[in-house]
């Protein structure tokens, strides 16, 4: 899979793609991620790629044609699944969608800023936007390195266990269980004994158990969607 991310500040995302698991994709050749910096493709001299907003107000607004000629210049190369915009108005970034995702073969990812993009890059040139919450971030490199985590993470081979993903919080509409590892007893404080039992059976059914008394206890909006 390619990921191509454009970003007025690309020293932002070196620091997310060179660690563990998504360093580990890069180099096994299982995701590629190329960082596309905006003001390379402005003919302002001063390398500017925002102006006021018409009709006035606070803020500034990310200029039409830098974002367009860095698109074009991508698309004329590779053939994008999704041009996908990081907004706080987004769909929101659920399980569902990272799943969807990591099943495309290249997608390019714009990071905004200021008080965004120009309307006409959203209308004509977006096929999907994107919010990680209903929060705003000072830009969209964080927003894109959660979703370029949550979707490389998901693509085959990736993982050393590639059934760890499938167990997952919200995979199936769930939370994950509660896991233990070594010392079995720590300060008095034990394993639950099922898990220790070697009962697969019942491992399962203990599990799937306290998946929905966690998600009653903490999500109960996710038992009534499955409702």
């Amino acid at each position: 899979m390619r990921i191509d991310i454009i970003t007025i500040f690309p020293e932002m995302l070196a620091g997310p793609f060179s660690f563990s698991i998504m360093k580990r994709a890069v180099e096994k050749g299982h995701a590629e991620i190329h960082i596309h910096d905006l003001r390379e493709f402005t003919t302002d001299k001063h390398r500017s790629v925002d102006d006021y907003p018409y009709g006035g107000g606070a803020g500034m607004v990310m200029k039409l044609e830098p974002v367009v000629a860095c698109l074009e210049s991508l698309k004329a190369a590779v053939d994008y699944d999704e041009v996908i915009y990081m907004a706080p108005d987004g769909i929101l970034l659920l399980q569902s969608v990272a799943n969807s995702l990591s099943t495309l073969q290249n997608i390019i990812v714009l990071c905004g800023h200021y008080k965004g993009i120009d309307e006409r890059i959203r209308t004509h040139y977006i096929t999907k936007e994107i919010s990680i919450g209903d929060y705003v971030l000072s830009g969209g490199e964080l927003a894109a390195a959660v979703l370029t985590d949550a979707i490389i993470r998901l693509i085959p081979g990736v993982l050393n266990d590639e059934t760890s993903a499938l167990s997952d919080s919200f995979q199936d509409g769930l939370i994950s269980p509660p896991v233990y590892t070594r010392p079995a007893e720590f300060r008095g404080l034990s394993v639950p004994d099922v898990l220790l039992s070697g009962n697969d059976k019942e491992i399962r059914e203990w599990r799937h158990q306290k998946s929905i008394e966690r998600t009653q206890a903490r999500r109960p909006d996710l038992l009534n969607e499955n409702s």
